[in-house]
């Protein structure tokens, strides 16, 4: 697989304490409720094409070997023409993408798989008999990287963000026990109200969070009405930990009056079964983790700068699961726990925290050594900069694992410098 398909790019693809500003309680979703009770797998882009524990698992709750259809999702891409390489193997568009996804299901043993012929080139498909009853064949559904907001223009209609005939077909699989995955955009759509649709971590604290969709890409930009609304339990962010967007993704939390995010990592997917009911189940496959940010004591300061105190985090690796009626991580039996070290705390700050697992690796150093109350790092950026510091919160506990270190009871709290 092409470089650039690995790496398809969703846009979605402060010390001094003066006043503190309690956050606000988020309002219900606007989007209909799953009641029987789909799956989704949400994975956090750069997926490789080898990852066999999440491929394998789409196809599983979709019906198995032999058995499974997957209708494949490419609208986020680019379309055709818009492809220098269109024409050769590094092509990255929305026909080949999904040509070459279909491809790769049937390698992981599906009966059939077929690309859903929306995009830029055609929103029209959407509203198309033919396509909905293609839909209405499958038993599970991929949506590839790129960039959301395309899938927003291509499956819904007018301001109101209505569905279209084809995401209706989806929602309505869904809700009788299809898979919905998708990958970076094609994750991120997956979300309720204010998904995030573009911007960078440092101007985003500086500047806030605004509503719209912007071809700026400072601008930490959110859509109100959200994506699809299947994942309704929190934000959702991608390529989290690679990128650095612990930080952005709390600003965009603070600024709306969410609680909770959720942030995967590349290569890594968050299952979700049983949606939207009371068998709703979490769980970790991949590479990486998934982060989970609690913002419900956390406090917005005012000062020269904006900043926060008191965001708890949770990171969970592969077979970990999490309880979102309890707000809880459930880590997978087996796992090692961590025994910290004694004497002097060896933690290097960090001078780009908000980059490559930087925030993590401080993370891991404060939970693996006693003598670390508490590590910090700054933003590359300077205008102005800002530190990030973890302390040790009420729980704060770890545990090994070949695909990293899961842990509870980290405290964050940014601030300008």
């Amino acid at each position: 697989m092409p470089l650039n398909r690995l790496l398809t790019l969703g846009l979605g693809a402060c010390t001094t304490l003066a006043m503190s500003v309690p956050l606000a309680a988020a309002p219900a979703s606007a989007h209909p409720s799953h009641s029987h009770g789909g799956s989704l797998v949400l994975v956090g882009g750069g997926l490789a094409d080898d990852n066999a524990a999440v491929y394998d698992d789409i196809v599983r709750l979709a019906g198995g070997v032999g058995r499974a259809r997957i209708g494949i999702f490419t609208a986020a891409a680019p379309v055709p023409a818009e492809d220098p390489d269109a024409a050769t193997p590094d092509c990255n568009n929305s026909v080949c993408n999904g040509d070459y996804y279909a491809t790769l299901f049937r390698s992981y043993g599906v009966a059939d798989a077929q690309w859903i012929p929306i995009d830029l080139d055609r929103p029209g498909a959407a509203e198309d008999p033919a396509v909905v009853r293609q839909i209405e064949s499958m038993t599970g559904f991929f949506f590839g990287g790129g960039d959301q907001y395309r899938y927003v223009t291509t499956m819904t209609r007018e301001k109101s963000q209505r569905d279209t005939p084809a995401l209706a077909a989806v929602r309505g699989k869904l809700r009788a026990g299809a898979v919905v995955a998708g990958t970076s955009a094609g994750a991120q759509i997956m979300a309720g109200r204010d998904m995030i649709t573009g911007g960078s971590t440092e101007p985003g604290l500086r500047d806030g969070a605004r509503p719209g969709y912007f071809e700026d890409a400072g601008v930490l930009a959110y859509l109100p009405r959200g994506g699809f609304g299947f994942f309704t339990d929190g934000l959702l962010d991608t390529h989290f930990s690679r990128r650095g967007r612990e930080a952005r993704s709390i600003r965009l939390a603070a600024d709306t009056g969410h609680h909770r995010v959720f942030g995967l990592d590349e290569d890594t997917a968050l299952e979700v079964t049983g949606v939207g009911t009371q068998r709703q189940s979490l769980r970790v496959l991949g590479a990486r983790g998934v982060s989970v940010l609690d913002l419900r004591r956390a406090r917005v300061t005012n000062s020269a700068a904006w900043g926060i105190e008191g965001v708890g985090w949770s990171r969970l690796t592969r077979g970990d699961r999490y309880r979102t009626d309890r707000w809880q991580p459930i880590i997978a039996p087996g796992k090692q726990r961590v025994r910290p070290a004694g004497g002097p705390c060896p933690v290097v700050p960090s001078e780009d925290v908000f980059y490559n697992y930087e925030l993590v690796g401080l993370a891991e150093g404060l939970v693996g050594n006693r003598g670390c109350v508490s590590v910090f790092g700054t933003s590359y950026e300077k205008d102005p900069q800002f530190r990030a510091t973890l302390t040790r919160g009420r729980g704060l506990a770890a545990w090994r694992a070949d695909t990293g270190t899961s842990f509870t009871g980290v405290v964050i709290g940014i601030n300008a410098v």
